[in-house]
């Protein structure tokens, strides 16, 4: 509980008391919302709403429940306060924007977690875990290569995925060690966020910057060298307590089942087609991705019926069997192992995380109906300036989640260059890696290595993780300072 007191509580408080003011003065383009009492009670229930995601684990609430509820709250306050302006017809118009931009999030993420889990039902993780166990590295060479693997897997297979499946591979080599497993994660976590930051498929905060077409895929790459100047400068100063000597050889048997590699292909194949649609053909790019969803389901058809393994009336008994096991393959029957069902890959995608990103996006929409976001942006990019504010946000998304910080600035949209967006993207990415509960990485490594890889072990080490983060700022500035 204190960890999150630590991450929530004490800043929540102080930024809510230092923005009141600021929000009671403000005044909107349009209509004045800031002195309604709904946009007071708004601000109240999100507060609230948030204190219990901050208590997920002490209290065992899932966290989507209260942004949801909260989420409906906030809603029917804005149309009270419309409608008593005048304005209620503007009210459908803003909450289906803030739809829009929540199911186009919503589709994307659902069609690359299925693929996502799908290599991991085939195998292909375990047989990349086996190698790297059984290769023989020492200490300080499996330091690199899991922190670089991290690194470059994570542009692709995203930076919550990538940082566990390393993770797991430090934990099993240095048992026994404890000063390299905390090290060590902390390299991971460090690694795969900078990797996510260049790339859309790497995190969520990129993934929503090129789907608000405010930075192209191949504008995203101008970022490769400030995120590797993050990892390799973290990583330089870590590496001086690593260990010497190496950790026992760990024989793991593991096998590819059927489909694996086309299953790899497929998927190369459909961020290739999110791409190319929404570079060529100016489609969202969710289109690409729920056609490549399509393909897939159409290769789990033709696994699911070739070779006579079983008849297509089959077919909706296993869609059942699959259902009850809770999407857990490890429960499934024997006789299932050479079988394949998308719908089981479907159940094991993160519903709780999704369903957290629409409440949280519909609450930050709300609470910019009533003019909060505007006398935040007047604030921070009026004020203090673009690059100071951008900067500032890397700070905001260790102390928060980057989810909310990221779409918050997008609703205010902010004039800025390609420069500017770029550097936002850079911080909100890689600014979470300066505390352990500063991203999605960082909370499922310690949940992973629960009693070694802690908050506090981590923040031992955060005076690292900030030196390469100022690191990368002034490289991004400096190579790219052109498009500032």
């Amino acid at each position: 509980m204190k960890t999150w007191l630590l991450k929530y509580g004490m800043p929540l408080a102080c930024l809510t008391l230092f923005f009141s003011p600021v929000f009671a003065q403000a005044e909107s383009e349009t209509i004045d919302l800031m002195s309604h009492w709904g946009a007071v009670t708004s601000l109240i229930v999100f507060i609230l709403a948030y204190a219990l995601v901050i208590c997920e684990e002490t209290i065992h609430l899932r966290k989507s429940k209260p942004v949801m509820v909260a989420a409906g709250i906030i809603w029917f306050f804005v149309s009270l306060a419309y409608s008593q302006a005048g304005q209620v017809e503007l009210v459908e118009e803003l909450v289906r924007h803030g739809l829009l931009e929540f199911v186009e999030l919503f589709l994307f993420l659902l069609a690359a977690m299925t693929y996502i889990n799908t290599m991991d039902e085939r195998g292909v993780f375990d047989v990349l875990r086996a190698r790297l166990l059984a290769h023989g590295f020492s200490f300080r060479q499996l330091f690199w290569v899991t922190g670089a693997l991290a690194f470059v897997m994570s542009p692709v297979a995203d930076n919550l995925t990538t940082a566990l499946l390393m993770a797991t591979v430090v934990m099993a080599m240095g048992q026994g060690n404890q000063r390299f497993v905390v090290v060590g994660c902390i390299n991971v976590v460090v690694a795969a966020n900078a990797g996510g930051a260049f790339s859309p498929f790497g995190d969520i905060t990129t993934l929503m910057v090129w789907q608000a077409g405010l930075v192209e895929f191949h504008e995203f790459f101008p970022l490769v060298v400030p995120s590797i100047v993050n990892w390799v400068v973290t990583a330089g100063l870590l590496s001086f307590v690593i260990p010497s000597g190496s950790p026992p050889v760990i024989e793991e048997q593991a096998t590819v089942r059927e489909g694996a590699w086309i299953v790899v292909g497929l998927f190369i194949m459909t961020v290739v087609l999110a791409v190319s649609s929404h570079t060529f053909f100016h489609l969202p790019p969710v289109i690409g991705m729920m056609t490549g969803l399509g393909v897939l389901k159409l290769y789990g058809y033709y696994l699911q019926t070739h070779g006579g393994r079983f008849s297509l009336s089959s077919e909706r008994d296993l869609t059942d069997d699959a259902l009850s096991l809770h999407g857990d393959p490890e429960k499934a029957p024997a006789s299932s192992d050479a079988q394949y069902d998308i719908y089981r890959n479907l159940q094991r995608a993160e519903w709780d995380t999704l369903l957290f990103f629409y409440g949280i996006m519909l609450c930050v929409a709300g609470l910019g109906a009533f003019g909060y976001l505007a006398a935040g942006s007047n604030l921070m990019y009026g004020n203090l300036g673009p690059t100071t504010s951008n900067i500032l946000v890397g700070f905001a998304s260790a102390l928060f989640d980057n989810i909310p910080v990221m779409f918050a600035v997008l609703e205010m949209n902010p004039e800025m260059s390609l420069g500017q967006w770029q550097l936002i993207t850079l911080t909100a990415g890689v600014g979470g890696s300066m505390l352990a509960v500063g991203s999605a990485a960082g909370v499922a490594v310690m949940g992973q290595a629960r009693g070694i890889y802690t908050f506090f072990n981590h923040l031992k080490w955060s005076w690292a993780v900030v030196v390469g983060y100022a690191a990368s700022v002034f490289t991004h500035l400096m190579i790219n300072g052109a498009a500032m």
